[in-house]
């Protein structure tokens, strides 16, 4: 067997000197993500792995367990003699994470060491500007560069419209547009590929993920479907899952998301245009309502902003801020807000009183 370059595969002087510090250990990139095993890629090839017991007793937070992606450090390089064990997950140089669905709080890695992230949404009943908005706020995070794909443009009748709409909440992003029928686009997918470099798509279900992966990998080695009679992809893809290209680094495709819980997010990239604003209002703490002399309400009156946009920014913002706390501090946080401009407090004291007899009654 052919032994695997594992420099193309993402391995880098860094990840090697880190990994030195693992006596009797092997690096492996892992490739997808079961229940309780791994698929890990060594110099020898694929094979499968599963977490030590010691590491696992020693996660504090879903965040910390492998993700496709990470470089972990395995004590075999075949299954020749059974599974291989790992044992370490090395630094992550990128990492895109979402909230896990429901009510925990717990951090759900997606994709990780990550140079480009092809966010992807369709130009059909898919289309999405607040969503868009709040995958690119999490890309801009992750430490990886977002490029926005916007995918079925032979089903858009006001292509070059939505394009523009794209274009005004996209700040400092490419935008490539696809088609599956015509290949329009395809190409300039590729000039983000290089040796060592690993590229993700992410995006909702039915977009067209993973006709985009089997095009960057040269033949159909992931099942696709068509569009169903709503107007929508079907779901495909059930894993996450990487796969090299030779001499052209790896990509890595995603299972379509039904919702993105945000742990962290970048608002000053992903709405720098609010940020610079903002820096214009005559008071500093301007919560750009009815002040006076307020630069975002200025813009919204003149047509440069959309309230829809400034609307997304706040609720963003507030998902950031409140993520993680329990009950007790988010409503502690929630009062600080309702009551920032009062001095003494007493405004929250008689709320907090009014809502105790409530609920005691």
């Amino acid at each position: 067997m052919e032994k695997v370059n594992m420099k193309n595969l993402g391995l880098t002087d860094r990840l090697i000197q880190d990994s030195q510090q693992y006596k009797n250990l092997y690096i492996g990139r892992i490739s997808s993500q079961f229940t309780n095993l791994y698929k890990v890629i060594t110099e020898k090839g694929e094979m499968t792995a599963q977490i030590s017991g010691k590491f696992r007793h020693s996660v504090s937070d879903l965040s910390e367990y492998p993700a496709v992606g990470d470089f972990v450090m395995v004590d075999r390089i075949d299954n020749t003699q059974g599974d291989g064990i790992i044992h370490q997950v090395l630094t992550r140089k990128s990492t895109f994470a979402r909230k896990v669905a429901g009510r925990k709080t717990d951090t759900q890695v997606v994709a990780a060491n990550i140079d480009t992230l092809f966010i992807c949404m369709s130009l059909n009943n898919d289309f999405n500007l607040r969503r868009l908005e709040r995958y690119i706020s999490v890309a801009w995070d992750s430490g990886a560069v977002p490029v926005i794909v916007l995918t079925k443009s032979d089903l858009c009748s006001d292509l070059e419209e939505k394009r523009k709409e794209v274009e005004s909440i996209a700040i400092g992003i490419e935008i490539i547009i696809t088609s599956s029928i015509s290949e329009d686009g395809f190409e300039e997918l590729k000039k983000y590929l290089s040796d060592g470099k690993t590229v993700a798509f992410i995006g909702s279900s039915g977009v067209g993920k993973s006709t985009l992966t089997n095009h960057l990998l040269g033949e159909s080695i992931i099942e696709t479907s068509g569009i169903r009679n709503d107007d929508k992809g079907r779901h495909t893809t059930t894993r996450r899952e990487l796969f090299m290209i030779p001499n052209l680094g790896v990509v890595i495709d995603t299972p379509g998301m039904k919702e993105l819980g945000i742990i962290h997010a970048d608002l000053s990239k992903s709405f720098a245009d609010i940020e610079e604003l903002a820096a214009q209002c005559k008071f500093n703490d301007c919560t750009h309502n009815k002040e006076p002399k307020c630069a975002v309400q200025n813009a919204i009156q003149e047509g440069t902003l959309s309230p829809e946009r400034l609307e997304s920014f706040r609720k963003l913002k507030k998902e950031t801020k409140y993520d993680g706390l329990n009950s007790k501090r988010i409503e502690k946080e929630k009062l600080n807000d309702m009551f920032s401009g009062v001095g003494d407090m007493k405004n929250a004291r008689k709320f907090i009183k009014e809502k105790n007899k409530k609920k005691i009654r």
